[in-house]
C-alpha cells in the first residue's frame, strides 16, 4: 500500500495517494503496530502538502492521534510542527496557533519543557501576525498559568512583546522580533515574527482598554 501511494505521487494522482497511505496505516493498526501506522500517514501527508494541504493536515492530525493513544507524545511533536507549517503556508493562522498549543500539550506530557515554551510563544506570535491581539493576550494569560512557561525566557519575551503592542511602540516590537529568544523558535514562526508588526498597532492598543478576558482553560494546555 505504501509503495502504491508513492507511485501515485509520481503520477500526481493525489486522491489515490491519500487512500493508499490511509489503507497502509489501517493495516498496520490491525497488526498492532502503531508507529508504522503513524509513519504511513505522515508519509502521505508530506506527499500531499503542496497539492492538497487540507488533506495533508488531516493526515498529520490522525498520525498524531495514533502516537498519543500509544504514549508516543514525543514523536508527535514533529508532526504537529509539520501540520502547523502547512496551516501557515495556506494562511490559516488561527488553526496554526491551535496546533502549536496542541504541540505544547504533547511536549508537556513527555516533559519537553523547552519545546512546550517555544510552542506557546509561537502561538502568541501567530495570533499577533494575524492581527488578533486580544487572542494573543488571552493565550499568554492562559499559558502563564503553567509553571514551566511562567519561568521561561519565552514568557519574558512574550510579555515584552505584548507590552510593546499595548504601548503602540513599533520600534520596540521590531527589536523584540530580532531577539535571540525568537531566533531559537521554529523557522515558520521566525518568519512571521520578523514581519511584525502587522495591522494597526494603535487599534490593538485601543481594543485592550477595559477588557476583562477569561484565560484559556488550563486543562487544554497541560
Amino acid at each position: 500500500m505504501e509503495s502504491a501511494g508513492a507511485m501515485s505521487k509520481e503520477l500526481s494522482k493525489w486522491r489515490e495517494v491519500k487512500d493508499f497511505y490511509k489503507r497502509a496505516s489501517e493495516l498496520y493498526i490491525e497488526c498492532g503496530r502503531s508507529q508504522p501506522a503513524s509513519d504511513a500517514l505522515a508519509k502521505g501527508a508530506r506527499a500531499l502538502e503542496a497539492a492538497m494541504p487540507e488533506e495533508a493536515i488531516q493526515l498529520y492530525a490522525d498520525a498524531c492521534t495514533i502516537l498519543e493513544d500509544d504514549g508516543g507524545d514525543q514523536m508527535a511533536i514533529d508532526l504537529y510542527r509539520a501540520a502547523t507549517s502547512v496551516y501557515i503556508k495556506i494562511g490559516k493562522y488561527t488553526d496554526a496557533a491551535s496546533f502549536l498549543l496542541k504541540l505544547g500539550l504533547a511536549a508537556d506530557k513527555c516533559n519537553a519543557a523547552y519545546s512546550q515554551c517555544k510552542a506557546y510563544l509561537g502561538a502568541i506570535i501567530v495570533y499577533l501576525y494575524a492581527h488578533d491581539f486580544k487572542q494573543a493576550e488571552k493565550c499568554y494569560n492562559g499559558c502563564s498559568q503553567i509553571d514551566a512557561f511562567l519561568r521561561s525566557d519565552e514568557n519574558h519575551c512574550a510579555s515584552k512583546l505584548l507590552a510593546a503592542y499595548t504601548d503602540g511602540d513599533i520600534e520596540e516590537i521590531k527589536k523584540i522580533a530580532q531577539s535571540s529568544t525568537i531566533s531559537n523558535l521554529d523557522h515558520m514562526v521566525i518568519r512571521l515574527a520578523r514581519k511584525l508588526p502587522t495591522g494597526d498597532v494603535n487599534a490593538s492598543k485601543a481594543n485592550t482598554a477595559n477588557e476583562d478576558e477569561k484565560p484559556l482553560d488550563e486543562n487544554d494546555l497541560t
